[in-house]
């Protein structure tokens, strides 16, 4: 590889993070996400109860890739504004089951519903319909990227 594609692809390489984390960011203000006073990792958690539930504290500090006092203290902030309950195991009376309220469903749809409109409405703009097959490759090739896998050194796994 000659020295001018590298700096090419570096260049290629930091312009899509720096569009993926501005689109990221419009995402989050035009959904409502940052007007919640609730932080993004926490909605990340009450979206992955959701998606889980019911679920124990310590499933999900394994996948969200924290540690379960990151996840305590997540759970108990969403616990005190009644997004989520707690509830025992009935298989196991030492564990607890995490579920989300109805609040808390309604809150991530909210969200959800927020964020689809502004996308699509931002996307009906920017986008002229002869380009919509380069954005559904585009999409296709991002999420390629983000399911890529490499070992140290570059090599796929």
């Amino acid at each position: 590889m000659d020295k001018s594609r590298s700096q090419g692809e570096t260049s290629d390489a930091v312009r899509l993070a720096t569009a993926v984390s501005r689109l990221r960011s419009r995402i989050r203000i035009e959904s409502g996400l940052r007007s919640t006073g609730i932080p993004i990792s926490q909605l990340a958690v009450l979206a992955r109860i959701i998606d889980e539930e019911p679920t124990t504290a310590a499933a999900l500090a394994a996948s969200e890739h924290v540690t379960q006092q990151a996840i305590a203290q997540s759970l108990a902030t969403l616990k005190e504004r009644s997004l989520v309950e707690k509830q025992a195991d009935p298989s196991d009376g030492r564990k607890s089951l995490v579920n989300a309220t109805a609040a808390g469903r309604k809150l991530m749809e909210t969200i959800a519903a927020s964020r689809e409109e502004w996308l699509t409405q931002a996307i009906d703009a920017a986008v002229k319909p002869g380009e919509r097959g380069a954005l559904r490759e585009a999409i296709e090739l991002l999420e390629r990227i983000a399911d890529v896998e490499l070992r140290r050194g570059g090599e796929i796994r």
